[in-house]
């Protein structure tokens, strides 16, 4: 086992961590290689002096780890006169430089090749843990140092999952996974098992009194619910403190997104048979977890501002999609419920205005909320949005102040260390760091953390292997060639061009602004990706039509859309740009 260390005398933190590292070679012994490499800070000249003389002292006489270990448990701070002092002791006279200027120049470089390294390995500061030629992420205690180096089944796991989710694409693979499975099934000889699962029933019974749906219900309307929160979590995000703050920056993917809302819907109603343009709002949404996927994977041809020019228009395709959803296509509406859910709408809306930030509340009033509109008749995802956006965001926090705070409070802690029946950090110490951690992130942005995940690889998996079968037979498209061809061309024509010429009318009126940092042939290749209608495409498809014929056949469509869309955005994309673009 390799434990590789980043560190520099000067940095009071390896010193701290020093001992830990001393514990791991008195366990692990011969089986563990320990490896330090100097990481002085820029302009500190005692951190640089430090390192230099190690390595005179270990080139002349080879006792490296003996002058190392005098550096580390010199204490808290580390003063020029140490240094001098610890030379001197070592056969270093403080004036030695100009007397053995090779040497000086020797030192120098290893110190260089180790900063050097540094940067090549990605380690952004003293102290940094490589572990086996990968960078450690996690505590620094000797316990969790250990697991990582043992590596046992369950760490193993673990690191492979955080790697897995690290990895930018890794959601639109797994939805494109789950999607593929769902179809492996459907056409298999499991095909009719597997349709019958999702309609199992599934609910709560208390008394005489039940709440029951079949599975593919719990997972349209509640699974799915945790999807809409984060997209609205997002779009908050980005339009109070991110890249969307001002007018002008977050008026183009708004007015982009209305664009290829508008002609896509219009294009499906002028091709679409009378019986069926009530599925006008198919071909609307765009697949966030594909689109992102592919513009990650084409890397640096795809600047950042045009990463979140497409990411916002999606959200606002997908949070749009859901009020047309509870505008129209509901059922019939129960006035008592719609009442409370207003109630409750009020209430988290105050909750907001006082100033709670607990999120306790605000989950409690999510369920109940949930629970109103699904039973007014509205479609229950609506909830997730009206949350999302009640909750509360603060401003950005004073990160100098709190880590100021932070810095004192342990170090008042630490002064404590020794005494008798002090074994461990105080409540009011634990608290007192509580409350400066939660006030680094406002409930929005700690929520949508938290849950992001959940929804990238629990609820959109599951949506699709839920929803994405289709089993193929020779007449499925029999009579449905208008619908098809209504829902193709409203994704792969109307998207694009309802994006790019919504943009260009916004840009060329002044209303919006388009960054210089990418050309309006990258703006072309974001709008061929919105045609990727994956997730809300056929969420309303299988609103819209009761039909399971109408149903496979739009299935069908949106599978072939997203393809040629998704294969479009690429091309477009592809060329690298140019220098002066």
């Amino acid at each position: 086992m390799t434990l590789v260390q980043y560190g520099s005398y000067a940095d009071f933190r390896c010193r701290a961590v020093h001992a830990v590292v001393e514990g791991l070679r008195n366990r692990f012994g011969d089986r563990m290689r320990y490896v330090f490499r100097h990481l002085p800070f820029e302009g500190k000249p005692d951190a640089m002096r430090a390192a230099e003389i190690t390595e005179r002292v270990s080139a002349s006489t080879g006792k490296f780890w003996e002058l190392h270990e005098t550096f580390m448990e010199r204490g808290p701070t580390l003063t020029a006169s140490d240094i001098d002092q610890i030379a001197r002791s070592h056969g270093l006279g403080v004036q030695s430089d100009a007397d053995d200027p090779a040497a000086v120049v020797a030192a120098r470089a290893r110190v260089r090749e180790d900063i050097e390294s540094a940067q090549r390995s990605g380690a952004p500061g003293a102290p940094t843990f490589f572990i086996n030629g990968r960078r450690y992420t996690g505590t620094w205690d000797e316990s969790s140092l250990a697991d990582a180096m043992l590596a046992p089944l369950g760490h193993r796991i673990q690191a492979a999952a955080f790697r897995f989710v690290r990895w930018g694409p890794s959601s639109g693979l797994l939805l494109g996974l789950a999607t593929v499975l769902a179809l492996v099934l459907s056409n298999s000889p499991l095909g009719a098992q597997f349709a019958a699962f999702w309609e199992k029933p599934l609910g709560f019974l208390w008394g005489s009194a039940t709440f029951s749906h079949s599975l593919l219900h719990w997972v349209n309307h509640g699974l799915l619910s945790v999807f809409f929160f984060v997209v609205g979590l997002e779009i908050k995000r980005e339009f109070t403190v991110g890249h969307l703050a001002t007018f002008r920056s977050g008026a183009l993917p708004v007015i982009a997104a209305l664009g290829g809302i508008v002609l896509p819907a219009v294009i499906y109603a002028s091709i679409a048979p009378p019986q069926l343009r009530h599925g006008w709002g198919i071909p609307i949404g765009t697949d966030t977890a594909f689109a992102v996927a592919l513009i990650v994977l084409l890397g640096a041809r795809v600047p950042i501002e045009l990463r979140v020019f497409l990411t916002a228009a999606v959200i606002i395709d997908d949070i749009v999609a859901i009020l047309i959803i509870a505008l129209f296509y509901t059922g019939e509406m129960h006035s008592g419920y719609l009442i409370a859910g207003g109630v409750v709408t009020a209430a988290v809306f105050a909750l907001n205005r006082i100033g709670v930030y607990n999120p306790l509340p605000y989950a409690a009033c999510a369920v109940v909320l949930w629970f109103c509109l699904h039973e007014a008749g509205l479609h229950a995802t609506l909830a997730a949005v009206i949350m999302a956006v009640l909750i509360p965001a603060r401003p950005p926090a004073n990160l100098k102040a709190l880590l100021t705070q932070a810095s004192s409070v342990i170090n008042r802690e630490d002064s404590h260390t020794g005494e008798a029946m002090r074994h461990g950090p105080s409540e009011p110490v634990l608290r007192a760091l509580d409350a400066i951690h939660a006030r680094i992130e406002s409930p929005a942005d700690r929520l949508l953390r938290t849950v992001e995940p959940w929804s990238s690889y629990v609820a959109l998996p599951i949506f699709a292997l839920a929803n994405a079968g289709v089993a193929w037979s020779s007449g499925v498209l029999d009579g449905q060639h208008r619908l098809v061809l209504a829902v193709a061309l409203g994704l792969v024509v109307g998207k694009p061009v309802g994006i790019i010429a919504a943009s260009w009318l916004a840009v060329r009126s002044g209303i919006a602004a388009k960054p210089d940092a990418y050309s309006w042939r990258q703006l072309c290749g974001a709008g061929a990706l919105g045609g990727i209608g994956f997730t809300m495409s056929l969420f309303i498809a299988g609103i819209a039509f009761a039909d399971p014929a109408h149903y496979a056949a739009a299935k069908i469509a949106i599978f072939v859309a997203s393809l040629i869309a998704g294969g479009a955005g690429v091309v477009i994309l592809w060329p690298k740009p140019k220098a002066d673009v």
